[in-house]
């Protein structure tokens, strides 16, 4: 059995619009051990995805479809018994640590609540449990900085510390939403390096959610390319970036800059911006902004089509888009 089981995953958020759907019948496995990444444009539907995983969406979101985590249905689940799964057997780092820390407790106290509320440890052994973990996530001298607060420490020791919390109680999925928002390129490389070597060590399933196409192709095995919160395409990750098949993939991929890029060249971009939620076509979401969109795009929901094994993309004229 997967750890994780994702089945036509819909979240409906109501909007001063009305009601809209921000994802759309997603379904993904997520074996023990193995790692998936989540990529598109900000607003595809990404963290509202996980979000869902964790039962930490709006009180107005109404959720359908089944998540299965470890046999255990999600979907409806009773807040209590939601807060007894957060923060023990699923961990989650989130996308901006200065928010996701307390400003007004010290870490030494945030690292250790989780080991007091889900192994029961007293205050000494949560602790000294709560000093290892910050040495393990590479904090210097965690002993005595167990009792500073957040502000005091610089953006990539926040987001150590905010590893450490997930990893307190030793989850078995482990889900990282943008884990390098806004740190420079030689602390997003050790903070993605960390990760890599706990979840190696402890035997987590990974989900990694970025925009960055260079941080899925080194981190994860399998991944999912979002957008208007549906899946348009999927597949192992070497797969995916080897043969990519849907328009809206292919503009990802144009969009990087290259190392052999002449200067003063602009990057290729993908015309338009990502509609409002409200604004989503019933058919493909990314009709319009394609180059390849027939009026059936705006009313037919592409079924998905194999490309490869278990490469699947969802394009009603893949067959016709030169190769």
């Amino acid at each position: 059995m997967a750890l994780l089981e994702v089945q036509d995953l819909s979240v409906q958020l109501q909007t001063h619009r009305g009601p809209a759907y921000a994802v759309r019948n997603i379904s993904f496995t997520l074996e023990r051990g193995d790692a998936l990444g989540l990529v598109g444009e900000s607003g595809c539907g990404k963290s509202i995805t996980v979000m869902a995983l964790m039962g930490l969406l709006p009180e107005n979101a109404k959720v359908t479809g089944s998540i299965l985590f470890d046999g255990q249905q999600l979907v409806g689940k009773p807040e209590r018994e939601m807060c007894a799964l957060r923060g023990d057997r699923m961990g989650m780092i989130f996308q901006e640590p200065m928010t996701a820390l307390n400003p007004v407790h010290t870490i030494g106290r945030q690292v250790a609540e989780p080991l007091r509320l889900h192994r029961g440890l007293d205050a000494a052994a949560a602790r000294k449990e709560a000093v290892a973990l910050l040495d393990r996530v590479g904090i210097p001298d965690a002993a005595r900085r167990m009792d500073a607060y957040p502000h005091q420490f610089s953006g990539g020791q926040r987001q150590r510390i905010t590893i450490a919390m997930a990893l307190a109680c030793g989850p078995d999925l482990l889900i990282a939403d943008e884990p390098t928002t806004a740190l420079d390129v030689t602390i997003q490389r050790q903070i993605l390096d960390l990760i890599r070597e706990l979840v190696a060590e402890r035997g987590m399933a990974l989900m990694l959610i970025s925009h960055d196409l260079g941080v899925i192709a080194q981190n994860v095995r399998r991944m999912l390319v979002m957008y208007g919160g549906s899946v348009v395409e999927s597949g192992e990750t070497t797969e995916v970036f080897a043969h990519r098949a849907h328009p809206y993939t292919r503009g990802l991929f144009a969009a990087r800059p290259g190392l052999r890029s002449a200067r003063g060249i602009r990057l290729a971009t993908i015309p338009g911006t990502v509609p409002e939620l409200a604004d989503l076509p019933p058919g493909c979401p990314f009709a319009g902004r394609c180059a390849y969109t027939i009026d059936a795009c705006y009313t037919t929901a592409p079924p998905p089509v194999e490309i490869g094994a278990g490469h699947l993309a969802r394009c009603l004229r893949l067959g016709e888009i030169p190769r």
